[in-house]
């Protein structure tokens, strides 16, 4: 049987933005194992200056990211989109071991295989130094972002 990751390609306005916030919900879960099976076996990633190939490799660049950048929060949002690709833009906010918050923007490249799987992503990433009062990503940090927290657009990001 094969494995398949609903929505499918070729993907719409709607089904693209169902698969960006299935990614965001499964990224600020933070189970490194659970989010790489949205990605091919041998699924290829810039991630910064860093490359990775293959769902053991993202597994294991999930778990340093998520052990460094504490309290994760992440939005993302639709830039563009064909019948295979999504272009996202998105920022997410964290504290290091000192308490020092960022706000990490950026953009991703992302390529399905016909399964809906993710068979390529590229990320581009800044990260912001913030004080605790210019903060905007509110919600528990334990789960996904509730549906009535505004996105990037509505915060002027």
């Amino acid at each position: 049987m094969t494995e398949t990751r609903p929505p499918l390609p070729p993907f719409t306005r709607d089904t693209a933005t169902i698969k960006i916030r299935a990614a965001e919900d499964a990224w600020n879960g933070r189970n490194p194992a659970k989010v790489a099976l949205a990605y091919t076996p041998d699924s290829r990633w810039r991630n910064r200056a860093e490359f990775v190939t293959g769902r053991d490799e993202i597994a294991a660049f999930l778990t340093r990211k998520w052990a460094r950048e504490l309290e994760y929060r992440l939005i993302k949002e639709l830039w563009a989109f064909t019948d295979t690709r999504i272009a996202v833009r998105f920022a997410y906010e964290w504290h290091d071991d000192s308490g020092q918050w960022y706000r990490s923007h950026g953009n991703e490249n992302w390529e399905f295989a016909q399964t809906g799987l993710m068979a390529q992503r590229h990320a581009s990433i800044n990260d912001q130094p913030i004080s605790v009062s210019e903060r905007k990503f509110f919600w528990d940090w334990s789960g996904v972002r509730p549906s009535d927290h505004p996105g990037l657009s509505d915060l002027g990001l």
